[in-house]
């Protein structure tokens, strides 16, 4: 498989990890009060999530110029 291929997995991956979060951090914001200690937590995975998302995007980008 190319580097491109694989690129192009692992930004599939990372969208439904980032997106599972999002949703996890929704969830939590219905249910407020209950749970408000989780915040942080919750933020800060989903935050993370995105961010490496964010990168492999941008590499996905760099490698489909490169073409």
């Amino acid at each position: 498989m190319s580097d491109l291929e694989e690129q192009r997995k692992k930004v599939r991956k990372l969208q439904s990890r980032a997106g599972a979060a999002k949703m996890e951090l929704h969830d939590l914001a219905e249910d407020l009060p209950v749970n408000w200690t989780e915040i942080k937590v919750i933020a800060e995975k989903t935050f993370d999530a995105f961010a490496e998302l964010d990168a492999a995007k941008r590499e996905l980008n760099a490698l489909e110029n490169l073409r």
